[in-house]
Formats: structure tokens, C-alpha cells, sequence
């Protein structure tokens, strides 16, 4: 009796396979985010110098950031196209830096094409693949996730980074990105990919209105016993609605997470680690008090 519970409260972690290692999320943790792009949404987030990237992989590490998320192709809206070549130009850097001196890091590469990503996986020992797509802008990822054999990160997004913002029509939101993932999923699994991450995709093919409507209904995504990440660190559906600068969005941001983990999520992908590693501290306390 007692090796049964053993076996169903392991088989009931939220745990993902990173390189022979079961990363433990049923304690949350943090997702730093690396930019090496000239345009991303956040000024501040860009870091395309040298000195800025290794400065931005210490303060990330030394934060308590459990993954750095790398990418090298701007998903904000209207973003402009760059081929893979530059992506990986791009990525290049941060990659080599942090398979040298950071061995023991988790990375994932932030990609929607399968060649970036098996790159990155091969080259570098990248650890996780994070596709804003959910494998719609490349046929190919899915096969090629399975080949790598990597933890997956799988996005709600309709259209491109370049059109997605005219693509937030639905008839029932929460329903149709339900059946989404639960196709995605069932797609995945019947290829051999078990190490799955959902992310609902804040900011991508929805309005202002429609994001916080899937805040609201966060928890419903636990249905589909995977860990759940949020990236909305600093985004408009923030500093729009509270009428602040991009600058002035942590403490909106900070509001947001908290809701998220309250709610059961699992990853925080973030520009600021540090506040929201003290966010989980503190809910993880009242949780267990």
C-alpha cells in the first residue's frame, strides 16, 4: 500500500524531464527572460551588447531563475520577419556563453522554427523548446520536438507576430483555445512527447479585454494535468489598461502573477525575476501555513 502511494503521488507531480532530471514544478519557479533581439516590445529587455547579456545572465541566475528563456525573434505585434540564419546569429552568443560557463543551467530557446531549435538542442544542449506557435508556423516541429526528445513549451497564438493582432474574432474564446490545446496534446502524445508545457499565450491573438478574461479562467487549464506557464511580464494588457508607462507595469505585472499562482500555474516567464520569485515565496508560504 504504502509503495502504491509512492508511485501515484510521483506519477501525479507536475514534473518535466529535463536531461534525465525531473524538474519538480509543483513549486513554482522562474523563467528569465534573455532577449537578444533590437525590437522587443520592452526596451529594457534588450540585450544585444555583450556586456548587457552576461550582465542580464548573472542577474537572472544570481535571482533565483530557475530556466533562461533565449530568442532571437521578436513576437511583439507587427514585428519584423528575419530568416533562420539570422536567428541564429542572434542567438549565438548567449548560447555559447551559457553552455561554457553555465553547464548546469536550464535553457530553453524561444523558437517557432524546428531548425532553430534542433540547432540550439544539438549545438548548445539546449533543455526546452518554447513555441509561441504550438507548432503551427512549422509542420515540422512536433516531429522534431519528439526526435530531440526535449520538454516542450506549447502556445496558444492564431496567425503570425506579424498578424495575430487581427485574429482575436471568436465565437467562444475559452472553447476554441480548449479544443486547441486538447488537439495539440493529443497530437504531441501520439508522437512521444510527454514533457509538455501550456502556455495560453497573454498577448498573442487576443484583446486587452479577452486576456483578462483568460486570467479569470486560468484554472481551467488544469484540466490537462501539465504544468501551466504565463508570460505577461510588462505587456500592454497592463500598462494599457492601468494608463501607466511601459516603465511603470512591475506592480500590475506583480498583481498578475500572484492571481496566476493562486490559480495553480506553475511557470512565471518574466523580465523581472527577482519580484517574482518573491511572489512565490510568499504564496508557497500561505499555502502551507
Amino acid at each position: 500500500m504504502y509503495i502504491c502511494w509512492i508511485i501515484f503521488s510521483i506519477l501525479n507531480m507536475k514534473c518535466v524531464n529535463i536531461k534525465g532530471y525531473l524538474l519538480d514544478l509543483d513549486e513554482p519557479c522562474v523563467m528569465g527572460i534573455l532577449n537578444m533581439t533590437p525590437d522587443s516590445f520592452y526596451p529594457g529587455s534588450r540585450t544585444q551588447q555583450q556586456e548587457q547579456m552576461e550582465r542580464r545572465i548573472v542577474e537572472i541566475w544570481e535571482e533565483g531563475g530557475k530556466i533562461i528563456d533565449v530568442g532571437g525573434y521578436s513576437s511583439r505585434p507587427d514585428a519584423t520577419d528575419i530568416d533562420v540564419e539570422e536567428e541564429k546569429r542572434r542567438l549565438k552568443p548567449a548560447l555559447e556563453r551559457l553552455q561554457k560557463h553555465y553547464p548546469d543551467a536550464i535553457v530553453s530557446v524561444d523558437t517557432f522554427r524546428s531548425e532553430v531549435a534542433r540547432w540550439a538542442v544539438e549545438e548548445y544542449g539546449v533543455s526546452i523548446v518554447n513555441d509561441i506557435s504550438g507548432g503551427s508556423l512549422d509542420g515540422r516541429m512536433f516531429e522534431t520536438v519528439a526526435r530531440l526528445q526535449v520538454p516542450y513549451i506549447m502556445s496558444h497564438m492564431r496567425g503570425s507576430p506579424q498578424t495575430m493582432q487581427r485574429e482575436t474574432d471568436y465565437l467562444d474564446m475559452m472553447e476554441e483555445i480548449m479544443l486547441y490545446v486538447a488537439g495539440k496534446l493529443q497530437t504531441l502524445h501520439s508522437l512521444g512527447v510527454h514533457d509538455i508545457i501550456i502556455d495560453p499565450g497573454f498577448g498573442f491573438s487576443k484583446t486587452l479585454d479577452q486576456n483578462y478574461e483568460l486570467m479569470h479562467m486560468i484554472r481551467q487549464f488544469m484540466i490537462f494535468e501539465c504544468p501551466v506557464l504565463v508570460g505577461m511580464s510588462r505587456k500592454s494588457m497592463i500598462y494599457r489598461f492601468l494608463e501607466c508607462d511601459i516603465d511603470d507595469s512591475l506592480n500590475g505585472t506583480t498583481v498578475l502573477h500572484t492571481f496566476a499562482l493562486l490559480n495553480g500555474v506553475s511557470l512565471l516567464r518574466v523580465h523581472d525575476v527577482k519580484p517574482a520569485v518573491e511572489a512565490i515565496k510568499i504564496i508557497t508560504k500561505l499555502k502551507n501555513s
